[in-house]
């Protein structure tokens, strides 16, 4: 399984998810800058963490402007798997790939901690190796976390099974008390409607081996990789 990272300037996850990736599918990332154009043809898109353009404007706003996204709007909406972790999924709502919008914490802070996801479907390219309602540990590292939408387009997301994590407690329990940066329906991570983009807050590429402290990310790439491998 080939993959790309799309590095920006102020990235500073795209080494965490090219370790990942490198560890899971035994193939090297390519690893391609902002500035180019165009890159291989790859199975797997992914946008990594960070601040892209030191999130100017505001998160992920700068970013859709740069060449390679344009190369990047046309493969994921020809159906490449395109995923968008924190920063990215921000750069993935900017470039429309993803409805909604991803804004401050509802508690105006920074947060960087563990924290609890129920996997909301479990049926998609990026989540097939957990089980449906499964309760996840993840970190999340992020001050612009608080996803909206319409009230429109949150019915589509409810109704069509594409919000594919919520925050929740030990038991899985998507209360107000587990949300922890005010995000709508308390909603993790999207899906688009053909279900070969996935945006996240959270952080799988963080732990996915023991070391780590847990491996609890790792069943996201080791479900893109049977996936993308038996399509």
């Amino acid at each position: 399984m080939k993959s790309a990272v799309i590095v920006f300037p102020g990235s500073n996850c795209d080494r965490d998810i090219q370790v990942a990736l490198r560890d899971i599918t035994g193939v090297e990332p390519t690893m391609v800058w902002h500035g180019d154009s165009d890159f291989e043809k790859v199975d797997l898109i992914a946008l990594p963490g960070g601040f892209s353009y030191g999130d100017y404007l505001r998160s992920g706003a700068m970013a859709p402007t740069s060449p390679v996204m344009k190369e990047v709007v046309k493969r994921a909406k020809d159906g490449v798997a395109t995923l968008g972790i924190c920063n990215g999924f921000q750069v993935l709502t900017e470039a429309g790939l993803l409805p909604g919008a991803l804004m401050r914490n509802a508690g105006l802070k920074f947060i960087c901690k563990d924290v609890k996801l129920r996997v909301d479907n479990s049926t998609s390219i990026f989540t097939n190796q957990y089980e449906q309602g499964e309760v996840i540990n993840i970190p999340v590292a992020h001050h612009d976390g608080n996803y909206f939408c319409d009230e429109d387009t949150l019915e589509t997301l409810e109704c069509n099974s594409r919000i594919a994590f919520r925050y929740c407690d030990e038991t899985g329990d998507a209360s107000h008390e587990a949300n922890i940066n005010g995000s709508l329906n308390n909603i993790a991570g999207i899906l688009n409607s053909k279900g070969n983009v996935l945006g996240l807050m959270p952080h799988p590429e963080r732990l996915i081996d023991p070391v780590q402290g847990g491996t609890d990310g790792r069943k996201m790439f080791e479900s893109i990789l049977g996936a993308l491998t038996n399509a």
